[in-house]
């Protein structure tokens, strides 16, 4: 089973930029759809953007002017690339595979917290 590890969060002023990274080790990574979920303060997990095997991407209506997804097979890796960030984007974020969502199992996730 895959193993997937957030990275990239921090505290960030408004208007600034973060560029979040999912490193995942398995063999089937390259072939997995990676997904990006967010979990505000007190609020449920929602769903952010995702990127099939061919680099096919769909975000969340709300972020899709300023999040970008993207992945690099060759380093097992899935960037989240965000712009512009507000207060309302302060969250966990969270990288899975369909499998492991579908079986509530989430790893540790990176805090992104914006405030001046």
């Amino acid at each position: 089973q895959e193993q997937l590890m957030e990275s990239g969060g921090g505290l960030v002023q408004p208007g600034g930029s973060l560029t979040l990274s999912c490193a995942a080790s398995g063999s089937r990574f390259s072939m997995n759809t990676i997904y990006w979920y967010r979990q505000p303060p007190g609020k449920q997990r929602e769903f952010v953007a995702r990127v099939t095997d061919f680099g096919t991407t769909e975000y969340e209506d709300s972020v899709k002017e300023k999040f970008t997804i993207s992945r690099d097979s060759a380093k097992n890796t899935v960037y989240l690339q965000i712009h512009h960030l507000q207060p309302e984007d302060t969250a966990v974020y969270y990288c899975n595979t369909e499998n492991r969502i579908k079986s509530h199992s989430w790893g540790q996730g990176t805090q992104v917290t914006v405030s001046a």
